[in-house]
């Protein structure tokens, strides 16, 4: 009998606290290889906490992470090879031009020199970044920013690709190159998780969606499972609740 290949990604109980608030309650989920996963859920509602947990950047109070059956924490260089990852907010050597900064980061993933110039050369053309080459990331844009960030993420030709917030304060020349992208490369066999609050975004681009809000899982499944026919934005508002304003709150701004 064939066993089913192991998930992409899977999480079991990861919890997390911080000064002894518990902000991540043991969240479990399985992300299907091959499956373009949106996570959404209000700020501060635990996401980028448990992503970072699942990637190996926080290590979780308790529970576990495997990336394509590897665990994160019990075998980290394995897993993370498999993994590309674009953290929000994440410090990089941005006093390097994008072509250097790519060429840096395949190097020290251990590639081969030829391979990590050739495919450089090919995700600058793909992201419209080759005519920077003179320019350092410090004084890129943001949509540029996001867009050699994610190049980077790829570089190694991950199978799997974690994004948060991956079109955040981006123009939207880049935001189309980068659905582009990352459409192909699911379409390729790959799996990417991607984190967000826009769920416009992520009805447009998502076959599944997880909605977690105050470090809980609320909903998983297929996109039309997590909407039930509805819009994602009102399963998410019947599910987080809030959105109402007070009737009267703001009379005196009315004339």
């Amino acid at each position: 009998m064939h066993s089913d290949p192991a998930p992409a990604f899977s999480l079991r109980g990861l919890r997390k606290s911080f000064g002894g608030t518990e902000v991540v309650h043991g969240i479990s989920l399985d992300v299907p290889r091959g499956s373009f996963y949106g996570i959404v859920g209000p700020n501060g509602a635990g996401k980028t906490t448990t992503l970072s947990m699942a990637t190996g950047l926080l290590r979780p109070d308790d529970g576990t992470a495997e990336v394509l059956g590897v665990d994160m924490w019990a075998e980290p260089e394995r897993a993370k090879a498999h993994l590309g990852v674009l953290a929000d907010g994440l410090r990089t050597f941005d006093r390097l031009t994008g072509r250097e900064l790519l060429t840096y980061v395949g190097l020290i993933r251990g590639m081969e020199p030829a391979i990590v110039e050739e495919r450089t050369d090919s995700l600058l053309a793909a992201f419209d970044l080759a005519g920077e080459d003179g320019k350092l990331v410090v004084d890129y844009s943001a949509g540029m920013t996001k867009k050699i960030l994610l190049a980077c993420a790829l570089l190694h030709a991950p199978r799997l690709l974690v994004l948060d917030e991956p079109l955040e304060a981006v123009d939207p020349v880049s935001a189309q190159v980068i659905r582009t992208v990352l459409t192909s490369y699911v379409a390729g066999g790959g799996t990417v998780v991607l984190s967000s609050h826009v769920m416009e975004l992520v009805e447009g681009l998502c076959s599944h969606v997880a909605i977690i809000a105050g470090g809980e899982l609320r909903a998983a499944g297929t996109l039309d499972e997590v909407r039930r026919g509805g819009s994602l934005v009102q399963t998410f508002i019947d599910l987080v609740g809030g959105g109402e304003v007070a009737e009267g709150s703001l009379a005196w701004l009315q004339s």
